[in-house]
């Protein structure tokens, strides 16, 4: 049970585990001390969230293949190979990453979905990718097609020239992500020989007394995690730690500066800076190589960092990253509206290294932050259709710029498509965030229909959560040990429950709500403090007992810190998880001249038929009647305006 435990978690992050089909000799002294749930160890029934996950598999992830194809960044590899003849045929050096990407969301899809069709194409394409892998265990197609030619002038004329922009490191992270996702999906080692053959050049290069610079963009480190994971290696793990500690170490190296977290050594940095794609990869790797060696320094540093961003730096729909210019974070409260940023990509990685904060902590803040940015910048970022996307995220939008990499709508990709790619690899791992666990205690952080099969030290359990979140508040749990036994099951209050729409002061509620939310087991109602953020149950529990939990959805408004320049004297809607925003379709008054008081009263409709199943809010306000959809579901019917803070008038 242990052995099979530690496979599991070999992959987790972003898959959150996977199918135990092959064998690992790791056991780390150190971890995580909560562990997800894998999700193959979680079906997903689910009005929301199973249609999503099902158009990801039919529709994003075979769409992105085709696009992979059509962009030649497929056949750079066969080209790579010897396979067929011809050029570098795509356009950045990191094309390889989308690839990987895509092939890491395919081997996530098997693991829930057999497909021998997919399953073949994986074979073929892992052909590809090992047949351009040079002798010494080099992997970048462009340069093995023609060296004397580097795509950009940045791409480096030699291996290792520029290490800060070349991609070379960024690359084969997510190669090694992709190769142990389809190691543990198929227990096939085809893909895996690939990667350890990269990381044992890799960790042969670098290093003390050989080559010292960090790549320019973070990645590596949580590729080599995982590698460490399933293979026991101590190299790799020794060698993100390396990545880790050199940046801001100019032994070595010439410093990249804030815009790739190089200006100084990651256990002195205390504010989110630069890049925020990076960055927060970055602060996931230190989060994984903390877990793994006891680092606390590491944990110290990451800690204030988010401290940083949750009270000066977030979205209020969860997005990171806020000026266009580097597609970087800007100056604390600079949140603007109709010019942020907010990378999809972003946003994912956001979540990523708030479910490793949750896992080392214990904390719903971390699950607050992760579903804020779940169900809002990351879920606008994939059309409902599943084949268009933004790569951006604004917050206010008059109708015309052009700001989706040069389109004024959702585009099927992009020259630089890591976005797509990414949406990809991640929508089949939400099912392994909704739990997690910690000797005989069960966490349960996201509220998502599902029948769960839970292994503790002692029993095991089978969950069977019904709910119609995030339309509704209402939660029923059925809980099936083997047998009576005696655990806990913490149940995530989210903060937005309990007045408190982000942790810290960057936001709050207008009004305080005095409803409370209600847990009752077995029809008993259940007074208890919380701690950190769980209302513990701690009970012999016996097959069919049954926790019924009520969150009342309250349609809020919100405010921004008064520093937030750009939210000043306005207010957003918020009910539930989700952000609302008006959209010119449903409006008849120009979405410029919309506002809403504090007496503003607010009613709802949920619609069967219209993207997909959504509530609509609508408002008499003293500018005109007001109508508002979920913001992740704007974008779905026609370009035209929106916009999400509204200004607020006196009443």
């Amino acid at each position: 049970m242990k052995q099979t435990a530690l496979i599991l978690f070999a992959l987790l992050v972003t898959s959150c585990g996977l199918a135990d089909k092959a064998e690992s000799n790791l056991n780390p002294e150190h971890d995580y001390p909560i562990r997800p749930v894998p999700f193959t160890s979680v079906k997903i029934n689910d009005g929301f969230w199973s249609g999503r996950i099902e158009t990801n598999r039919t529709v994003t992830i075979p769409a992105s293949f085709r696009k992979c194809e059509e962009t030649g960044r497929i056949e750079n590899f066969a080209i790579a190979a010897g396979m067929r003849e011809g050029g570098f045929q795509s356009q950045y050096p990191y094309d390889d990453s989308d690839v990987y990407k895509i092939m890491e969301g395919a081997a996530y899809s098997l693991a829930t979905h057999p497909d021998p069709q997919l399953d073949k194409y994986l074979d073929e394409l892992i052909a590809k990718v090992a047949g351009a892998q040079e002798e010494d265990g080099y992997l970048m197609t462009w340069r093995t097609i023609d060296p004397d030619t580097p795509p950009t002038d940045w791409s480096g004329a030699t291996r290792w020239a520029n290490t800060e922009s070349g991609h070379e490191l960024y690359n084969v992270g997510h190669m090694y992500e992709a190769a142990a996702a389809h190691f543990q999906a198929t227990g096939k080692r085809s893909f895996l020989d690939v990667a350890i053959k990269n990381a044992d050049f890799i960790a042969a290069t670098f290093g003390p007394g050989r080559l010292m610079m960090p790549p320019g963009h973070e990645e590596i480190e949580i590729g080599l995690a995982k590698l460490y994971r399933i293979t026991g290696e101590q190299k790799y793990l020794d060698l993100a730690r390396f990545f880790l500690d050199q940046r801001g170490n100019p032994e070595g190296h010439e410093l990249y500066g804030e815009y790739c977290q190089d200006h100084k050594p990651v256990t002195e940095q205390h504010e989110a800076v630069g890049h925020a794609v990076r960055a927060a990869y970055l602060y996931a790797g230190m989060a994984d190589v903390a877990a793994l060696t006891g680092n606390r320094d590491y944990i110290e540093a990451i800690d204030r960092i988010w401290n940083n961003v949750v009270n000066k730096k977030l979205y209020i729909t969860g997005g990171i990253g806020a000026t266009r210019q580097g597609e970087a974070f800007g100056e604390s409260y600079e949140m603007p509206n109709d010019s942020a940023y907010n990378e999809t990509c972003a946003a994912i990685a956001n979540i990523l290294w708030n479910h490793r904060m949750f896992m080392l902590k214990g904390e719903t803040s971390y699950i607050d932050v992760l579903e804020r940015s779940l169900y809002n910048n990351m879920l606008a970022g994939v059309s409902l259709r599943g084949d268009t996307f933004f790569y951006p995220n604004i917050l206010e939008f008059d109708g015309k710029n052009q700001f989706n990499q040069g389109a004024a709508c959702r585009s099927e990709w992009f020259n630089c498509s890591c976005c797509p790619s990414n949406v990809s690899r991640f929508i089949p791992s939400v099912p392994g965030y909704i739990y997690g666990t910690r000797a005989n205690t069960i966490f349960i952080n996201l509220y998502i229909g599902n029948i769960a099969d839970i292994t503790l030290p002692d029993t095991r359990v089978k969950l069977h959560m019904e709910t119609e979140y995030p339309w509704n508040g209402s939660v029923k749990i059925e809980v099936n040990p083997e047998e009576d036994k005696e655990f806990s099951i913490k149940l995530r209050i989210p903060g937005w429950a309990v007045n408190q729409p982000v942790p810290g002061d960057l936001y709050t509620f207008s009004k305080a709500d005095q409803a409370a939310y209600s847990v009752k087991v077995n029809s008993n109602e259940i007074q208890a403090e919380t701690d950190k953020g769980y209302l513990t149950l701690t009970r012999s529990w016996k097959p069919g007992d049954v926790i019924q939990m009520d969150l009342p959805m309250r349609i809020k408004t919100v405010n921004a810190h008064p520093l937030v320049e750009a939210d000043s004297g306005k207010a957003a809607i918020q009910r539930g998880p989700l952000v609302f925003c008006a959209e010119a379709i449903d409006n008849d008054e120009s979405i410029s001249s919309l506002s809403i008081t504090d007496s503003t009263v607010f009613k709802e409709k949920y619609e069967e038929g219209v993207l997909k199943g959504t509530l609509f809010i609508s408002a008499a306000a003293r500018s005109g009647e007001i109508t508002l959809i979920p913001y992740y579901a704007w974008a779905n019917r026609e370009v035209g305006a929106m916009k999400v803070w509204f200004p607020l008038e006196e009443n």
